[in-house]
């Protein structure tokens, strides 16, 4: 029965051999995904590039649609990936992360996250971060 469960999963593996879920220096994605807690229910887009084998930055924004108070949230974001310094198949990359920004309202937002892509096709993967905040969606890699 374990062997049914695990079935899919390889067979997700034998065509993604070939996927990179980080690069280091100069390796750039554009994220895309729904906000699931936190500052509220919404939608997220992020930016991110490389600076090394170890850290990239980025910038994003988050659109909520059920917080009164915070409609917006607009952040700069850094992540330490430990995918290539820990030699993790070349799919996978967990990170620890923070943003810092403006949250609607005239409040500072912060998040603190640990997060996990992988790279199921060269270009496409799934990301989720999970902290004070937490977010699930789709990564691609260009």
């Amino acid at each position: 029965m374990k062997f049914l469960k695990i079935l899919p999963f390889l067979f997700v593996l034998s065509f993604s051999s070939f996927a990179q879920s980080f690069d280091g220096k100069g390796d750039a994605k554009i994220n895309l995904g729904y906000d699931i807690y936190g500052h509220g229910n919404g939608i997220r887009g992020s930016f991110d590039i490389g600076l090394c084998d170890l850290f990239s930055v980025g910038a994003g924004a988050a659109y909520y649609f059920d917080n009164d108070e915070n409609d917006y949230y607009l952040f700069a974001k850094t992540a330490m990936h430990f995918g290539l310094v820990l030699d993790f198949p070349k799919q996978l990359d967990i990170y620890p992360g923070i943003s810092l920004g403006y949250l609607s309202g005239n409040d500072v937002g912060f998040d603190a996250y640990l997060g996990i892509k992988y790279f199921f096709t060269k270009k496409i993967g799934f990301f989720a971060e999970i902290g004070n905040t937490g977010s699930v969606g789709l990564s691609y890699s260009f």
